[in-house]
């Protein structure tokens, strides 16, 4: 890989933070899966769309791993990489780190993978670089 293509590729990498509230919980006064789920997508069709500079669309996402539950009150960062890089697609990796908000207590949550590929104008696949 060239110097040029890591530092694409770091420059890409794109963290948000969200707290978590009773809105988005379930009976068990946990995160929905569901919602970790779309705002996995988010931040991994952000930080693709940061790699490429191009339209990108969701095509496929991998095995999402929920490790732990991830409580209401608790603010959660999610941290979006780029993986691998195709012709016409790439992968990023999402964690999701869950901490408590008044300890420096901090846990990995939920991990996976979502594949994009990039388009044009017409919805036709494109090169991602």
């Amino acid at each position: 890989m060239t110097p040029e293509l890591t530092q694409r590729i770091a420059l890409a990498e794109t963290r948000i933070f969200k707290a978590v509230f009773p809105s988005t919980t379930n009976h068990y006064d946990t995160l929905f899966g569901g919602t970790a789920m779309q705002l996995m997508d988010e931040v991994a069709f952000i930080a693709a769309t940061r790699f490429s500079r191009k339209r990108m669309v969701t095509v496929s996402s991998d095995k999402i791993d929920f490790r732990i539950p991830i409580p209401a009150g608790t603010i959660v960062e999610l941290i979006g990489r780029v993986a691998r890089i195709g012709n016409k697609s790439l992968d990023v990796e999402v964690d999701i780190f869950t901490e408590e908000m008044y300890s420096d207590a901090r846990q990995h949550a939920v991990a996976g993978t979502f594949t994009f590929v990039a388009i044009d104008e017409h919805k036709v696949p494109i090169s991602v670089l």
